[in-house]
């Protein structure tokens, strides 16, 4: 079993039911995480990108440490300006105490971007990974609290979580006011070593730091799907409703604005019918634009050779077989109905894995070339991507 479906497995189970949204877990030793992400994926990160903060930051007793203190600033010869990191100045940071910071490290190392995508799918949520290092026992950021679940997996070292409980339920980052900080003793502390993970809902306060020596983590910001996103789409939906659609009667009698909001009482009620959660999350997913990826060098029709791999890049593509046995499928805002054989394909890549269009053709009996066909479709419409496997 890998690491990230090691991972994904933990989130199972009575997890959904009985902490997701409601209070924190620990998982002891789920798996060997060290080979998600190493020490040398990250010195070749900075190494070899541009990473400006907020990209990149670090901080230091709660407050962020000035750029010019590591980098230096490197003009081009079509006169843009950007900050190369200085590893001697960043080496000194790191050892007076400093935690580095990078964002968004799924979008830069392949291994994590897998393992954001599998908790999406899982989740049905989009996902963010921040990488987290430290080499000191000093708390980088203090006693804080996100607007956003997180899944922590420990890759090296260890760190001790003093978690409080939130001192506002379900804090949204557009907020109509800002949680107090909590006045009580921590409910719980926590010591995370490597290969262990950690999940926190929104709001609970924590403040993080290492129990001794180095520390590696990954924290993965889960998105939250709240009502408020739901009755967003829903008044969209709505908008086919005449009574919806029409002016609102402000300058009518007190009577037929009464009649008025009952008749508006009566389309919500019916659009909140059992089953629409799974019709919202459906919706949102087949809009998801995913992760684009471009199939290069292939610029038109992908060619029928067996040997291309192919994968879905968004991990909310979804589809159901209509009353003819036919897939369809609804992924970036298209929607597509293929030939019964076709099933094999759809499913396969819809349940997140990498194929060749050779194994693709065998699960479906379909031909190389008849693959190779439907899977120009999924990348010009930005759905997938092509790839040859060294």
């Amino acid at each position: 079993m890998t690491a990230i479906t090691a991972a994904v497995r933990s989130l199972g189970g009575d997890f959904p039911a009985e902490a997701f949204g409601r209070t924190y877990r620990l998982w002891p030793q789920v798996s060997d995480f060290s080979d998600l992400f190493t020490w040398n994926d990250l010195n070749e990160i900075i190494a070899r990108h541009r990473l400006e903060p907020p990209r990149l930051r670090l901080f230091n007793d709660g407050a962020q440490v000035p750029q010019h203190t590591y980098t230096h600033p490197v003009v081009t010869k079509r006169h843009t300006v950007w900050h190369r990191i200085e590893p001697g100045n960043l080496h000194h940071q790191l050892n007076e105490g400093a935690s580095l910071v990078l964002d968004s490290v799924d979008t830069l190392h392949r291994r994590v971007e897998r393992f954001a995508e599998a908790l999406e799918r899982h989740l049905r949520t989009d996902v963010q990974v921040n990488l987290y290092a430290s080499w000191t026992s000093k708390e980088g950021f203090g006693l804080h609290f996100d607007d956003h679940d997180v899944v922590v997996v420990q890759l090296e070292g260890a760190k001790r979580w003093k978690i409080h409980e939130p001192t506002r339920i379900d804090p949204l980052r557009i907020d109509v006011e800002a949680p107090e900080p909590p006045e009580s003793e921590p409910v719980a502390e926590i010591i995370l070593r490597a290969g262990d993970m950690l999940y926190l809902p929104r709001g609970w306060w924590h403040a993080v730091a290492a129990t001794e020596g180095r520390s590696l983590h990954l924290t993965c910001g889960l998105k939250p799907t709240t009502g408020a996103d739901l009755l967003s789409w829903l008044a969209g939906q709505l908008r086919a409703s005449a009574a919806v659609r029409a002016n609102l009667p402000h300058l009518a009698s007190r009577e037929e604005q009464v009649a008025y909001l009952a008749a508006l009482l009566k389309e919500f009620t019916a659009a909140l019918h059992e089953g629409v959660i799974e019709e919202f999350l459906c919706a949102r997913g087949a809009m998801d634009p995913g992760r684009p990826m471009p199939s290069l060098p292939f610029i038109g029709a992908i060619p029928a050779d067996e040997r291309l791999h192919v994968r879905l890049t968004t991990s909310g593509a979804w589809y159901e077989v209509d009353g003819e046995g036919r897939p369809v499928m609804n992924a970036g805002g298209r929607q597509w109905t293929f030939a019964a054989p076709a099933l094999a394909v759809v499913k396969h890549l819809a349940e997140g894995r990498t194929a060749s269009i050779g194994e693709l053709a065998v699960a479906s009996s379909l031909s190389v070339g008849q693959v190779a066909a439907l899977i120009t479709e999924l990348v010009a419409a930005d759905v997938a991507a092509v790839s040859r496997r060294r």
